[in-house]
Formats: C-alpha cells, structure tokens, sequence
C-alpha cells in the first residue's frame, strides 16, 4: 500500500466549503431541477473569467456534460450527413463521437512534436485533399494549449468554422488568450477528474447570443413558445442542473489555485527525472498550461516500455494511464482517413511511449516521491 493511503489517484476531485454553500442555497429555495440562479449565475462567471475583462462578449452555456456542448457545437456549425470533419487525433472518443451523431465523417490530423496537439501543416495538407470541408474539430490536450496563430489561420483561408475542445484546458491560455475562447464554438469540462468539477458537466461558448439561444432550444426539447408542448425540431435533455451548478460555482473559487498546484507537481517531476531518457509532455514558450496532467515519453533508442511502468505503479496502489489511444488506430475508425506529414505518425510514436503520472493536487510530496523512485527504478 503507497505510503500508507488507499490510492494515489491520476486526478480525483478536490472539494472546498464554498460548493456547499451554493448547494444549500438551492435546497433552501428549493430549486433542484434544471435552469435556475446558480446556472446563470456560473454561465456569467465563467465567461467573466474566460473573456478576463477584455474582448469581445462571449455567450456561454451550462450543460450536462462536454460531450452534449461538443454536440451541439457540432449542430450550430451546420455539419450534415456526409459532411468530412477534420479533427484531432489524439484525444479522447468524446471529442469526436458528436460527429457521428449528425452523420458527419471525421478526417483525423496527427499531431505536431512540440505540444502534442493537431499539427496546422497536416491540416493544410487534410484541406488540399478535402478541400470541400468546412468544420475543423481541434483539442488542447491535457491542458496544453496548440499552435493556436497558424490553425487559426489555416481555417481563415478555407473558410472552415473551428470548434474548440478545451475540456482538458481550463485555465491555459495561449499568448495571454484564454483557451476556450478561439473557436466560433468552444467547449470546456467539468468532469470528475478535470481541474475543477461538477461532477459532470460541461460548457458551451459561442461568439454570439444568436448561437447560444439556438443551443439552449435544443438542449431543452427543442421547446416552441406555445402554451402547450410544440416541437417542430429534435431536442435533447442537455441542461446543467441548478445544484450541479452551484458546486461549479464553489469550485471556481479555486480554479486558480487549483492550477498553480498541478504547476508544481510538474516542476518536481521536471527535477527529480533530469537526465533520464524521458521527456514531459512539451508546451509552447508563450503559452501557459493547466498542467491538468503531466505525462512523459520514454526517449526512442530506450527499451523500457512504459506499460512496464503502469503495471509496477498500480502494482503498488498508483493510478497511471497511457497517453490517448489515436482515434485513428481504434477499431470503431477504421475506415476514416488520417492524415499526416512526418515519414511516420508522431500520435503512434507517443501512444507506444508514453504514460500520464499521478497528477492529483492532494498527493503529497512524499507520495510524489514514491511515484517518483518507482519511475526511476526502471532507468
């Protein structure tokens, strides 16, 4: 048993006594069902945050989970039977299911060496062979942000809507702009293992109230404005409940905090593998992460397999994961495109030798260190 505790968890929930204030508060106006003040109110504060008192208004959306926003971001960018997407490989399946949901067919783009995430000369070279799609589907991932300037601009040239998945990237921002703020459509997570939680649940932010107003019909029945129940478009169950809510609102409170811990997990593994044939998942110079998880590649000429190194951590009650498996290489993809630029994918390179460590903000210095002296027997 690790330092004599249960578990030393990749990311579990950190709570505070702000959320149950909130909560209370909607048990003592007896408000539980969906709607209501606290998802008001947490739609405005976290726009607040993310616009940071600077640009244009954003328009944001409480939701029962990131998936449903990715959804209906999916829907307000027009995507129909048919209709290629150009997504994110390396991700989780959530990012790119919703385009199935709407008939869409996802192109999957590698990612670039130098954040792990979608690489913009893959996507210029996915709109010279699909030159006819209009929607790209990009993630930051764990909580790094991508190479925002030039994907932005590839999608400037063909015209293609960007939707940005920021479930993992709470917080990061790219030369001083929030994540979760350069797409038409923006989604971010409140899942239990995310920096802050809900429990689960998501957001959606769009650039317009036009936008944000059509996804709340939908996300309630698609409800017409009729004394009786009309509906003339399909509609979904996808509204963030008024307790839920409140627990976002508490946590928000803490969202900085939260980030500057998961920091220095990061900084105390940078120090303690110094001079091991690994490598930390890289991030940009002008950008600056969450840090939600630190992950590493082990270095190639290496022959230490990093499911070893999973295997003997959770031999000793450490929860470890491997790097995304690519969506490319999951069976239920088969028969999607992948495009990439390198004389081999860089997202097979990473999966086959890298791992995501314990990245909890309650592991203690001393369990970091038993992860740590676990890591390093290996080399």
């Amino acid at each position: 048993m690790a330092c004599g505790k249960d578990r030393i968890w990749l990311s579990s929930p950190t709570m505070h006594s702000e959320e149950m204030g909130f909560v209370k508060e909607a048990f003592d106006k007896n408000w539980i069902a969906p709607l209501g003040f606290n998802c008001d109110s947490f739609e405005a504060e976290i726009a607040d945050y993310l616009q940071n008192g600077e640009g244009e208004s954003l328009y944001t959306l409480a939701l029962a989970s990131g998936t449903a926003a990715l959804h209906l971001a999916i829907k307000l960018a027009g995507v129909k039977p048919g209709d290629v997407v150009l997504c994110s490989d390396m991700t989780f399946s959530a990012t790119v299911n919703p385009i199935s949901y709407e008939g869409g067919v996802q192109v999957f783009i590698d990612s670039e060496r130098e954040t792990w995430n979608m690489d913009p000369v893959a996507l210029e070279k996915a709109f010279q062979k699909y030159p006819e799609a209009k929607v790209v589907m990009l993630a930051h991932l764990y909580g790094t942000p991508s190479k925002m300037d030039e994907i932005v601009e590839v999608c400037r040239r063909h015209n293609a809507t960007l939707i940005e998945d920021a479930a993992e990237a709470l917080s990061a921002d790219y030369k001083g702009k929030k994540c979760g703020t350069f797409g038409t459509y923006n989604v971010i997570s409140f899942n239990g293992n995310k920096i802050i939680t809900t429990s689960g649940g998501g957001m959606l932010i769009a650039a317009s109230k036009e936008a944000r107003d059509k996804a709340f019909f939908w996300a309630t029945q698609s409800r017409e404005p009729a004394p009786w129940y009309q509906h003339e478009e399909i509609g979904y169950n996808y509204r963030m409940s008024n307790v839920v809510a409140g627990i976002g609102r508490g946590q928000l409170l803490h969202l900085e905090e939260h980030r500057v811990l998961k920091e220095k997990i990061r900084r105390r593994y940078e120090e303690a593998f110094k001079g091991l044939p690994i490598t930390l998942n890289p991030y940009l110079e002008d950008t600056r992460p969450n840090y939600w998880l630190t992950c590493f590649t082990v270095n190639e000429g290496c022959d230490v397999d990093p499911f070893d190194i999973m295997k003997k951590l959770g031999e000793n009650v450490v929860e470890s994961r491997p790097i995304w498996k690519p969506m490319h290489m999951q069976p239920v993809f088969k028969d999607r495109d992948f495009i990439y630029v390198e004389d081999k994918p860089v997202n097979e390179e990473i999966f086959k030798r890298g791992l995501c460590l314990p990245s909890d903000i309650k592991m203690t210095e001393e369990e970091q260190d038993f992860v740590i002296d676990i890591v390093k027997s290996f080399f």
